[in-house]
């Protein structure tokens, strides 16, 4: 089983129909649309009295009416029966115009509330949780809430109210008749029972086949080019077809068990009808009812059914919005694993530029899983104004170090100092707004060029919007677009090479002109010519900057004051580039496998 399939099956396994936990939960969020829902509640009740109110003048409008003859009584009826018959689609229009409404605004806040968490809740959960289970949050959980609210709490007291309210008024016209009338009700729980266990099984594998389509899908939509690349259109469609299959195959158990059920009340209905025929009919030669009883005995049967099938309607929305609701609260309840903020009277206060950003790191270890150590023991310090290079192998740990200087995550031991304060006691956005950081894998949103440019600044002018693309030279390429700094730019920068969504992300990060800079393997996409540019670029904008470079080519940090290397997690060597090509270490290896030509990294690759 994939590990999507593990993800869904663990999501979208059902709970109660009811939960009253949730519930008191969910009531809470109802907040001021309390009393929509109470007047929808009350209009529900009222349009349910009216409806059960024409049987009855079909009743006096035959025993009293037509079988004295009084026209007159009878036109009076029939005006009366026109009238309750409007009013109840008043009273119905107005009660599902509340709900929805109430519904929207308390979806609304819980969707908002969600969004909001997301937003909070640090790197180490998006990275356990795919993107197709949280957009399943906002969207078709916040939707089955929607419905509980809208379609399902106050649909459900006005059916009741209905059912309960047809049987005291049978049984008040004729005790006798509404017996006979309720003796088919146990074969009504025997096929409602079986249908709500068959169905409940079936709607959990359905909500699990439409997470694995959707997860299936998305990946599918995101990674389009290399799927084509590799020319997997037939085999792709193939899987595709197969979980359709199979989906198709569970709606279509669905709707064979709904096929059945309907009818199957459809039957029992006519079965009570025709008891009600035959009794009511022996009772009406008697003389013990009146044909105006019977007559309106059968409209009350028929009636009667209407809201049995509409509560096992309900019973499929309450127990969808249970789940969804136990799906949306896990996210909402999630503990934040990087606490925005430690309570410290030292945290700097303001929004002052910093001129000076000194960057410590003391006996660091790190881990993303248990004690699988990604860092050991590193320290090191970077001084106000200095520019450090870090270089190693793949896996040394070298990304680690923004991670965990932006507190996208926390160290296990050890601590990061900024300023000579724990990252962890400073204010998240001050220390985020501290740096600029081009990272290699650029995300550029859809909106104008001009917007990803001002991204983290979005008050900036257009001026300084230029200016920031024209340090980094991006305006060579900006000038040349049709609609120049107000070019559309697609989801993703689908439309821009991937040389050019780096120079925006150069551009983006110096916007706000940061103390510190961080550059993570931020020319590797870049071209010769374009990193000779951006190179010069770099070189005027470290001036008086702290600096962190991360980098594979070891052109791109010759102008570095010192460069740390990194081996297996470890600061092994640290020093000048000259220093460090005198002690023929790792660093001198590395060197001669960029520059020291195939024999020199086959020697290398045998040392090692």
């Amino acid at each position: 089983m994939s590990a999507a399939d593990d993800w869904s099956r663990e999501d979208e396994v059902l709970g109660k129909a009811y939960d009253a936990r949730l519930a008191r939960r969910l009531w809470s969020y109802i907040g001021d649309q309390k009393r929509k829902i109470a007047l929808a509640a009350v209009l529900l009740v009222l349009g349910a009295l009216a409806e059960l109110a024409g049987p009855l003048l079909v009743k006096v409008a035959i025993d009293r009416c037509i079988a004295t003859r009084d026209w007159h009584g009878l036109v009076i009826i029939v005006l009366l029966f026109a009238g309750l018959a409007v009013s109840a689609t008043v009273l119905r229009w107005s009660e599902t115009y509340l709900t929805g409404a109430a519904g929207q605004y308390i979806v609304y806040r819980l969707r908002m509330q969600l969004f909001e968490k997301l937003q909070r809740l640090s790197i180490p959960y998006f990275d356990r949780n795919p993107v197709g289970r949280l957009m399943s949050r906002l969207t078709s959980d916040v939707q089955a809430l929607y419905e509980l609210f809208s379609a399902g709490v106050v649909a459900i007291v006005g059916d009741v109210v209905t059912l309960v309210g047809i049987m005291v008024v049978m049984f008040v016209i004729s005790w006798k008749l509404a017996l006979i009338t309720l003796s088919v009700i146990p074969f009504l729980i025997l096929i409602t029972f079986m249908f709500r266990r068959h169905v409940r099984d079936l709607y959990r594998l359905t909500r699990l086949k439409i997470a694995r389509l959707n997860s299936y899908l998305h990946e599918n939509l995101v990674g389009m080019r290399v799927v084509q690349l590799f020319n997997r259109e037939p085999r792709n469609f193939a899987a595709f077809d197969e979980i359709g299959r199979d989906l198709k195959g569970t709606y279509l158990r669905t709707i064979f068990y709904y096929a059945l059920f309907y009818p199957a009340v459809e039957l029992i209905s006519a079965v009570a009808v025709a008891f009600i025929i035959y009794g009511g009919g022996g009772m009406l030669l008697a003389g013990a009812v009146t044909m105006g009883t019977l007559v309106a005995f059968i409209q009350y049967v028929e009636r009667f059914w209407r809201p049995v099938r509409d509560l096992a309607e309900k019973y499929n929305i309450l127990q969808g919005a249970m789940a969804a609701a136990e799906r949306v609260f896990k996210v909402i309840d999630h503990p934040i694993e990087v606490p925005l903020r430690e309570l410290s009277t030292a945290t700097p206060a303001g929004d002052e530029k910093m001129e000076g950003v000194a960057i410590e790191f003391r006996h660091v270890w790190f881990a993303y899983h248990h004690e699988d150590w990604v860092l050991k023991d590193v320290s090191f310090r970077v001084a106000p104004g200095e520019s450090v290079a870090v270089v190693g192998a793949t896996g040394a740990g070298k990304t680690t170090l923004i991670s965990l200087l932006s507190r996208f995550y926390d160290v296990q031991q050890g601590d990061i100092l900024v300023n000579g304060l724990d990252v962890r006691q400073w204010d998240l956005a001050k220390l985020r707004r501290l740096m600029g950081i081009v990272l290699q894998d650029v995300f550029v949103f859809a909106g104008t060029v001009t917007d990803n440019i001002r991204y983290g600044c979005p008050d900036s002018g257009a001026e300084t919007v230029r200016r920031a693309a024209a340090l980094v030279h991006a305006d060579h390429f900006i000038s040349r677009l049709p609609k120049s700094y107000d070019e559309p730019v697609m989801e993703r920068g689908a439309t821009l090479s991937t040389g050019q969504r780096q120079l925006l992300a150069f551009a983006r990060a110096l916007m706000c002109e940061p103390p510190v800079i961080v550059l993570d393997e931020a020319t590797a996409s870049i071209d010769t010519e374009t990193e000779r540019l951006i190179q010069d670029a770099i070189g005027r904008l470290l001036v008086g900057r702290t600096s962190i470079i991360i980098a594979h080519r070891l052109s791109t940090i010759q102008r570095c004051d010192r460069i740390l290397v990194f081996h297996h997690g470890r600061l092994r060597e640290q020093g000048t580039q000259e220093e460090l090509l005198a002690q023929r270490g790792i660093f001198h290896r590395l060197w001669q496998l960029q520059y020291g030509g195939v024999t020199a990294a086959m020697q290398a690759g045998e040392e090692a």
